[in-house]
């Protein structure tokens, strides 16, 4: 049996949350697992990326995965460094997911102003189905 994998672009935005919601929900139908996703851009001018790699593990992902600890979903965090965009497409690829889950908007409000979205050049590039939660 083919194993189906959902990639959930996460980033502790409200949208985030929403989409990893949605993304249990439907992997608790299917028997998908869900693999979390957290890309941290290179231009981040915080610490060291030990600190801040246990940051966003701490403020981000580990809170996921205790609120869908119930749920009988398995599921798998990630963090890695680069363009987001990249990362999240390069990542879906490489684990040959079946869908990949965003939030409509991140935390940068800014920077989707100035250069697009994220979900945006995901959606256009993914190749595969791809949920932009509002």
């Amino acid at each position: 049996m083919t194993k189906i994998i959902y990639l959930v672009a996460v980033d502790g935005s409200e949208w985030s949350d929403r989409a990893a919601e949605r993304a249990v929900t439907l992997a608790q139908k299917t028997g998908a697992e869900v693999h979390f996703i957290n890309a941290i851009p290179l231009t981040s001018s915080r610490l060291n990326e030990t600190t801040i790699e246990q940051e966003e593990r701490d403020l981000i992902l580990t809170p996921l995965l205790k609120r869908f600890a119930d749920s009988g979903v398995k599921m798998e965090t990630i963090i890695e460094w680069g363009d987001p965009a990249e990362v999240i497409h390069n990542r879906a690829k490489k684990e040959h997911v079946n869908m990949i889950f965003m939030g409509r908007r991140g935390r940068s409000k800014i920077v989707d102003i100035l250069l697009g979205s994220v979900a945006d050049t995901v959606a256009l590039h993914a190749g595969i189905p791809i949920v932009l939660v509002p």
